[in-house]
C-alpha cells in the first residue's frame, strides 16, 4: 500500500514540475524577437545571467563558511584562554573581513557580467 502511494505521490510531482518548468517557456515565446540571430542574444544574455547569479551564490556561501570558521576558532581560543581575549578578537575581525572581501568580488563580478559585459560589443556590434 505504502509503495503505490509513493509512487502515485513522485508522478503527481514530476507532472507538476513539468508543468511549472514548461509553461514559462511558452508564454516566453511571444517576448523573443522575429531577427536572425536574436536566438544567440537571448543564449548570450541568458548566460551572462546565470553566470552571474553563479558568481554571487558561490561567493557567498564560501564567505559564510570562512566567516563561520573565523568565529568558531575565536570562540574556541576565547575559551581556552580568556586572558588573551582582546588580540583573539582584532585577529578574528581582520579574518572576517577577509573573508567578507571575497563576497564583495563575487558581487563586483555578478555586476560586471550584468550590466558591463565586456563581451557584448562582439555580440552586438
Amino acid at each position: 500500500m505504502f509503495r503505490k502511494s509513493v509512487k502515485w505521490v513522485s508522478i503527481l510531482l514530476t507532472a507538476s514540475a513539468a508543468l511549472l518548468v514548461s509553461s514559462p517557456v511558452v508564454f516566453a515565446a511571444d517576448a523573443l524577437p522575429e531577427e536572425s540571430g536574436a536566438w544567440i542574444k537571448v543564449i548570450f544574455a541568458v548566460g551572462a545571467m546565470l553566470g552571474s547569479g553563479l558568481a554571487i551564490g558561490l561567493g557567498a556561501i564560501g564567505a559564510g563558511a570562512g566567516i563561520g570558521n573565523a568565529a568558531n576558532g575565536a570562540c574556541s581560543a576565547v575559551g581556552r584562554n580568556p586572558g588573551v581575549q582582546g588580540k583573539i578578537m582584532m585577529t578574528m575581525l581582520v579574518g572576517m573581513a577577509m573573508a567578507e572581501s571575497i563576497a564583495i568580488y563575487a558581487l563586483v563580478v555578478s555586476l560586471v557580467l550584468l550590466y558591463a559585459n565586456p563581451y557584448t560589443s562582439f555580440l552586438w556590434g
